[in-house]
């Protein structure tokens, strides 16, 4: 297989932007498509298009052969689309001086273009079309589309739209063949090959005219139903068999589902394959708009052996190996038996809808002659799967049927038995398009940086993580700290020379797991979310395998941390510093965040350093449980320009999480209004500290005072002297903790310390006809006695007590 490569080409335009540029956005490609061997003129619009250089297209057989500034907000690029440009979807991104946009698709066909003309809503009127062309129509609100074809008895008449899968609306198309007498001879919503879109093929049961209708399923279509109808005489399978091989091998496969029959063809596989391969069905009357999907796995094939509907007369293989079949009508159940030696460990996945079948498989397994041991449905969207570890040497039977017991010639599934292995799957966050909630790419100002969270999924396995990009711009450096074992996200910072030069490229992103022991595999993949259905449910979305990275033009600014001396303890809090280095001029304000916190970290968001500032303060805490260990942070700024927002990104900082210097453990406290009372706190070292830290009971109620103290290393008791007023309010008052400040190479670090309750107790009212108190006898002055040492004071249980025996006493 080709690699895919970079085809979009750097241009230079002949305009140029008076102030700084901002991020680009690309809402629509229009047309939507174009023929293979073709040069086409197509629209690109949005927003901030204008200094556009370069389109990045992520598959091969698209390249750019000018780049036209239109407005502001369009420009217009003549495509040269190859001969042997793979047909179906290709993604692109428009990379301009200041940015890269959204990801957005462009269909390939094998079919000479036309265009919808209207009117042609009435049956008895259709658009007159060629055979074995591609039209290129609208479905607006309850409207009916007509194209009228002639063929002869015998013909193969097939039609397929894509509406759904051009990414613009959630349009659910409708399509149709009908004879001159208005009789429907296929009829196509929702066709498991093409997801919400629709195809059918016949063949001509005699010569004249049929009429191809195309809607919106419900009526209720609009200006953005956009739809691509592919009539001709080519072939459309609905499943292959089988539906997997090894690379680079050679193998038979048997298409299905052709009105004309089934045909088996000799295939070869290419050596390495994208996720999303798919094999294309010719024949000597054309070619098929779009590929069935096909498995590239390192498995062997087995193909069921009917009849195989019980464990006597199961398929045999031995695994780990990949067995396909068709649940071929209503209520068929395959079966398939292997043997496994005691302790061995098996991944067992089902591939239906995920290979386009109409099946809903629920799929078991159990030892031979008895029942279910293991059971799925659903695992992976429809599909199923499972892990098994065989509990004693056995032959064992997997057997599989349609949840709602249906069946069919494309019934096709193909369930891979492999030994478990560990797996690394790299990734950014989705791109969510529809939400407006930024662009997944990476685009670095000259002499700047911006950085991007990339995550790794790991599946039987663990620890540490390197992150390798490769394949990025001249002039731009990369830098990916660890990704920590407890951590699935780790920020890769990316800077630019100021002296690169604009340019682009697709990058690699590979992750590796820091111990040389382990050899894993990993993968990449970018989703980009284009259609959202009911309660923002995604629909329709594209994956590719490649990070877009640009060099773009200078920024007003740029942001840095003021890197802390001191580390932020668990329960405590601290204030990051950021400063702005502003061009001359600048002076908008900047809003500052933290994209990412390591476990157990906090950080405000909503800072902005203000306008004409240079500095801002980003609050952040750690909790209890905080991950002790030096991370590395970085802090990303956005602002903006008359013409939009601009992003960059700080350097990479350190910042260390530590334990807390000491430990409280509080005693409760009780007194009554108007009067005094200590509370009582032990201290235990954790960490050693220069000099005294002072500390503060927080969290008094109103009209409740104590005032600050001093503890050093070495103290092992605290007491806080409490006062409180005849209003302060009375009841138990639980929100009582101390804060430490110690300060360090001239920086504070702020404990939060522990949790106590204050009780304030109404005072009693005095007894009614109690007698006068015994006046207290005169006492004759004595000499001074030495000092003694301060009394310990006293717990809550301990005054209780005292309280009662003087009560007693009274």
């Amino acid at each position: 297989m080709i690699r895919p490569a970079l085809l979009g080409i750097a241009l230079t335009l002949l305009f140029s932007t008076a102030a700084p540029a901002a991020s680009p956005s690309l809402t629509a490609v229009r047309p939507v498509g174009g023929q293979r061997g073709t040069e086409i003129d197509v629209t690109l619009s949005g927003a901030r298009l204008g200094d556009a250089q370069e389109i990045l297209f992520y598959q091969p057989g698209i390249t750019a052969l000018s780049i036209q500034k239109v407005n502001n907000d369009a420009i217009k690029a003549r495509l040269k689309i190859a001969p042997d440009c793979a047909l179906g979807l290709h993604d692109l991104r428009v990379r301009t001086a200041s940015g890269i946009s959204e990801l957005r698709t462009f269909s390939v066909g094998a079919l000479k273009e036309v265009t919808e003309v209207e009117p042609n809503n009435d049956f008895a009127k259709p658009q007159a079309i060629a055979i074995n062309v591609v039209v290129n129509g609208v479905a607006e609100n309850e409207d009916v589309d007509y194209f009228v074809v002639e063929a002869k008895k015998g013909d193969r008449i097939s039609a397929e739209v894509e509406g759904h899968r051009l990414g613009i609306f959630e349009f659910d198309p409708y399509v149709a063949i009908l004879n001159a007498k208005r009789f429907e001879l296929g009829v196509s919503d929702d066709a498991a090959l093409v997801l919400r879109d629709g195809f059918t093929s016949i063949i001509a049961p005699e010569d004249g005219k049929y009429i191809i209708q195309v809607r919106e399923s419900s009526y209720s279509g609009n200006g953005a139903c956009l739809y691509r109808l592919h009539v001709g005489n080519f072939p459309r399978a609905t499943a292959v068999m089988p539906a997997g091989g090894k690379p680079g091998e050679s193998l038979s496969v048997r298409w299905i589902g052709d009105p004309a029959g089934e045909t088996v063809e000799k295939v070869t596989l290419p050596a390495t394959a994208p996720p999303d391969y798919g094999l294309v069905r010719r024949d000597d009357r054309g070619i098929s708009p779009y590929p069935n999907a096909f498995r590239v796995t390192p498995l062997g094939n087995v193909v069921e052996t009917e009849p195989n509907d019980d464990h006597a007369h199961a398929t045999p293989f031995s695994a780990p190996m990949a067995v396909n079949g068709v649940i071929g009508k209503p209520d068929d159940i395959d079966h398939f038996v292997f043997k496994a030696e005691k302790g061995q460990v098996f991944d067992v996945q089902c591939y239906a809808r995920r290979i386009r079948s109409p099946l809903d498989p629920v799929m078991w397994l159990g030892k031979k002659g008895g029942g279910a041991m293991l059971g799925a449905d659903d695992s992976v969207g429809p599909d199923s799967s499972f892990r098994f570890q065989a509990p004693e040497t056995a032959e064992y039977v997997i057997w599989l049927i349609d949840q709602l017991h249906k069946g069919g010639p494309d019934y096709a599934y193909r369930i891979e038995v492999t030994p478990v292995k560990p797996a690394l799957a790299m990734s950014t966050a989705a791109e969510q398009i529809p939400l407006g909630t930024g662009v997944m790419s990476v685009a670095v100002p000259k002499g700047n940086r911006q950085a991007i969270l990339i995550y790794g999924s790991r599946a039987d396995f663990g620890g540490e993580l390197n992150v390798g990009v490769g394949d990025v711009p001249a002039g731009v450096t990369v830098e990916a700290p660890l990704m920590a074992a407890s951590q699935p996200v780790v920020p890769v910072l990316f800077s630019a020379k100021a002296d690169a030069a604009l340019g682009g490229s697709l990058a690699t992103v590979t992750g590796k797991p820091a111990d040389p022991k382990l050899e894993v595999p990993s993968t990449f993949g970018q989703t980009s979310v284009l259609v959202l259905g009911q309660n923002q449910v995604n629909v329709w979305s594209r994956t590719v395998n490649r990070l877009a990275v640009a060099v773009t033009e200078e920024c007003p600014y740029s942001i840095e941390i003021v890197e802390p001396k001191v580390p932020l303890v668990r329960g405590g809090s601290m204030g990051l510093k950021v400063r702005a280095i502003r061009k001359a001029g600048f002076k908008a304000p900047i809003s500052v965040y933290l994209p990412w916190n390591p476990p157990g970290l906090g950080s405000s968001g909503g800072i902005s350093i203000p306008e004409g500032k240079d500095e801002a303060v980003i609050p952040m805490n750690a909790d209890g449980g905080a991950e002790l260990r030096t991370w590395q942070i970085v802090v990303n700024g956005a602002s903006g320009v008359a013409s939009g927002p601009i992003m960059v990104s700080s350097q990479l900082a350190k910042l260390t999480i530590s334990q807390p210097f000491v430990g409280f453990a509080f005693q409760s406290a009780s007194v009554e209004q108007g009067k005094e009372t200590d509370l009582a706190i032990k201290v235990t070292k954790i960490l050693d500290f220069p000099g005294e830290a002072t500390v503060n009971l927080v969290g008094l109620p109103n009209k409740v005072t104590s005032e600050p103290r001093k503890i050093t290393k070495d103290t092992t008791d605290l007491v806080f002297h409490i006062k409180t007023d005849r209003t302060s309010p009375a009841g138990n008052h639980t929100s009582l903790f101390c804060q430490l400040v110690v300060t360090q190479n001239g920086e504070p670090i702020l404990h939060n310390l522990g949790s106590s309750t204050l009780r304030i107790d109404v005072p009693l009212p005095p007894k009614p006809n109690a007698p006068a108190p015994t006046p207290a006898p005169v006492k004759v002055a004595q000499a001074p006695k030495p000092a003694a040492a301060p009394a310990r004071p006293l717990s809550r249980l301990e005054k209780l007590r005292l309280e009662a025996k003087q009560a007693r006493a009274k």
